[in-house]
């Protein structure tokens, strides 16, 4: 049996993505249940009006940042355009997970980073068929791998920049900053008479560097985006999602409430659709990087996702792929990192 390289794994991932490719164009053209994703009739939809001189935001249910209908702004010519590019980012990210693994050592071959990678991401049906469809979370795990290789690799401003921009795109992945803030310096042991030590060691160059990054990024796109599209770029891009109310294939464990609550006569007295994302953003993006930071930033960034995407108000299909991008990840945390207490089995006295 010929051993798995990473040549093969690419062609192979590569043969996997054009095969569906190639059967969502049949599909489409023969059958009345279409293989493409609803959501890219809708970029596509976007960028039409970007061509004829318009706001993406003419589209309705566009809630996503200008800046992806542009890069799909080809599809006024060839419709499947975004579909390739999003397959060419899961071919990426693919590469970048493969390449962290590497990096990580702890006893990690190649042969084990390329099967990780190959199970995981870049022969998961659930992904490659995710991105074959329309969806554009190809695009966002392409940023997420690329940030977590920036950050293992110690390039500063990098990592910040990708930071941003993910985080241009999608709101969460502002989550990750502080695990990678405390992840970049070994600061001593936090006690209450040293606070104001603490806070001064904390702030040091690499950190000062990366948020300096992180922010010009993010505040460079969005102040562009704003001047062009006013107050609808930041009502559809961020504010939506803060009310927002989805109970459609949703998997949440809010999606009953949202349910009722959204029918003509329904109500409730607690603002829960306003107020779902405090106990979720205390525990992912507070909580999980002070317990885990410091051991293992990838590890970390994986908890942040899976408690994310499980406690979020919308949960579909969609927003599972950033988080398959760091299962890899998961199989190699140190028992250090969710330090498990086994007690000691019971003595009995002989009889």
């Amino acid at each position: 049996m010929p051993s798995l390289t990473l040549p093969r794994l690419l062609f192979l991932a590569i043969l996997l993505r054009a095969i569906l490719f190639s059967h969502g164009l049949y599909q489409d053209a023969h059958s009345t249940l279409k293989y493409t994703d609803i959501d890219y009739y809708v970029f596509t939809d976007a960028s039409r009006a970007l061509f004829h001189r318009k706001s993406p935001y003419t589209r309705e249910t566009y809630r996503y940042t200008p800046l992806l209908a542009w890069i799909l702004y080809p599809t006024n010519w060839w419709f499947s355009y975004g579909k390739f590019i999003f397959a060419l980012s899961d071919i990426v990210a693919g590469w970048g997970i493969y390449r962290i693994l590497l990096r990580r050592g702890g006893g990690m071959t190649e042969s084990r980073a390329l099967w990780y990678a190959a199970t995981c991401w870049l022969l998961n049906p659930m992904v490659a068929t995710i991105s074959t469809r329309g969806s554009s979370e190809g695009l966002l795990g392409v940023m997420v791998v690329g940030m977590l290789w920036a950050a293992v690799g110690e390039n500063t401003i990098l990592a910040g920049a990708l930071l941003g921009l993910s985080t241009h795109f999608k709101i969460y992945p502002v989550l990750y900053a502080p695990a990678m803030l405390l992840a970049m310096e070994r600061d001593a042991t936090f006690t209450l008479s040293s606070y104001v030590q603490c806070i001064r060691n904390f702030i040091t160059c690499r950190r000062v560097l990366f948020s300096l990054s992180a922010l010009a990024t993010f505040l460079g796109l969005n102040l562009v985006m704003y001047a062009i599209y006013g107050d609808e770029f930041a009502e559809h891009t961020f504010l939506h999602h803060v009310v927002r109310l989805d109970h459609r294939h949703n998997f949440s464990p809010y999606n009953v409430l949202l349910y009722l609550v959204s029918s003509p006569d329904g109500s409730s007295e607690v603002p829960f659709a306003k107020g779902a994302f405090l106990p979720q953003m205390l525990l992912a993006g507070v909580l999980i990087p002070l317990v885990a930071a410091k051991k293992d930033l990838a590890g970390t960034m994986f908890a942040q996702t899976f408690a994310f995407v499980a406690f979020n108000k919308v949960c579909t299909s969609q927003v599972c792929p950033p988080l398959h991008s760091l299962v890899p990840t998961a199989v190699l945390i140190p028992s250090t990192v969710f330090h498990v207490v086994h007690s000691p089995p019971p003595v009995h006295p002989p009889l």
